[in-house]
């Protein structure tokens, strides 16, 4: 009885082999069109994050004209005060979305715009606290006040 059993299983499992066998003989690994899908979705990623680089660069462009200007009042003293508020609140932003990123980079994926965003982020870091210390920290040095009438004359 038992060598009945046995012949039926093993039947069982080579039918089981031999239609996926034939399944896979089939199916080819390399299915293009699924393939193509996959890099367009990459190559649509790396687009959003060389636009995000654009957009920050573009920013810290902008704002380090600002460093430049001289003789502020009250009102507009307030106004760079916002605006480093307001960099400080985007970089934790874009910081935690960098974060969120440690699985593609760890899988090299997208690895060059996800370090050069990474270095848009640091920058727009960068010109706040160059904001924060040509407007409200340095005036307060009176070195730093010659210095800078010595150079506006120039």
């Amino acid at each position: 009885m038992e060598s009945h059993t046995y012949k039926f299983r093993i039947s069982e499992t080579f039918e089981n082999v031999r239609k996926l066998s034939f399944e896979e003989k089939k199916e080819s690994v390399f299915d293009e069109a699924k393939i193509n899908k996959l890099l367009d979705k990459i190559l649509e990623f790396k687009r959003m994050f060389t636009e995000k680089i654009h957009k920050t660069n573009s920013l810290v462009e902008k704002i380090e004209q600002i460093t430049w200007f001289n003789n502020l009042d009250d009102d507009s003293l307030m106004s760079v005060n916002d605006l480093i508020s307001s960099i400080r609140d985007l970089h934790s932003s874009l910081l935690r979305q960098y974060i969120s990123l440690n699985f593609l980079r760890s899988k090299g994926i997208t690895k060059e715009e996800i370090k050069k965003f990474k270095a848009s982020i640091d920058d727009l870091k960068d010109v706040a606290a160059d904001l924060d210390s040509r407007f409200f920290f340095l005036p307060n040095i009176t070195d730093f006040q010659e210095t800078t009438k010595e150079l506006s004359l120039v």
